[in-house]
């Protein structure tokens, strides 16, 4: 089993919701935590930004992997928003099972 958690940053609650539920009923995630708002400092196109965001963590199968990233970008309103995939190593064997039976493979 090959099991990814992706952040990704959203610039509002609607946006959030938005991309979590429509992942979610495509089954290219089983589950996505809605966040607090955080504040993102970064560099920008040569500039220092400084905004609120909302993150989301979606869990998903490495395999889903692929079409979650295209379907983030699709409904994204950012140029290049942060997608980020990072391995689950380890986990509770029967709430990883939960996840891949209830994404996409």
């Amino acid at each position: 089993m090959d099991i990814r958690l992706v952040i990704t940053n959203c610039p509002d609650e609607e946006t959030a919701n938005r991309i979590a539920l429509a992942v979610v009923e495509a089954k290219l995630a089983a589950c996505v935590n809605i966040l607090p708002r955080v504040q993102s400092i970064y560099r920008w196109q040569g500039a220092v930004e400084s905004v609120a965001e909302v993150p989301l963590l979606i869990k998903t199968t490495a395999a889903a992997y692929p079409a979650l990233e295209a379907a983030i970008r699709e409904s994204h309103p950012y140029d290049v928003p942060e997608i980020i995939a990072l391995p689950i190593t380890a986990g509770l064997p029967a709430y990883l099972n939960w996840l891949a039976a209830e994404t996409r493979q």
